[in-house]
């Protein structure tokens, strides 16, 4: 049974840092794009960045440029999310989930997988 598992999250303070981790069972990670979404309270999901079967790493979201980075740990079948300078604005629920492919792209439709999510709350 094909399973995703966020964990990691949790309340950080402004400038700190967190990574979040995505446990997957039932497939194998790299053959697919892994995507890390985020749903802020009462905005819509938006993509923040994503990780393709060959590696690369493609931005969503511009703010996380600089600041987040993406990882695969193949043997543990694991993706991770590490996260610093955090701003309150990175509050959210951060959700990974499978590509329908090994390429990254934007939209949310193209990734039929998804797991609970893991709170993030950034604040002082």
């Amino acid at each position: 049974q094909l399973k995703l598992v966020e964990s990691g999250g949790g309340l950080v303070q402004p400038g700190g840092s967190l990574r979040l981790s995505c446990a997957a069972s039932g497939f194998q990670v790299d053959p697919y794009a892994i995507m890390w979404f985020r749903q802020a309270p009462g905005k819509e999901y938006e993509g923040v960045l994503c990780i393709s079967r060959d590696g690369g790493s493609t931005y969503y979201a511009d703010s996380a440029n600089g600041r987040f980075a993406i990882s695969r740990d193949n043997a543990k079948n694991m993706v991770y999310l590490q996260m610093s300078s955090l701003k309150p604005d990175d509050t959210g629920i951060y959700y990974c989930a499978r590509g329908m492919s090994g390429t990254c792209r934007g939209s949310s439709t193209l990734y039929p997988d998804w797991g609970r999510g893991t709170q993030v709350t950034v604040s002082s």
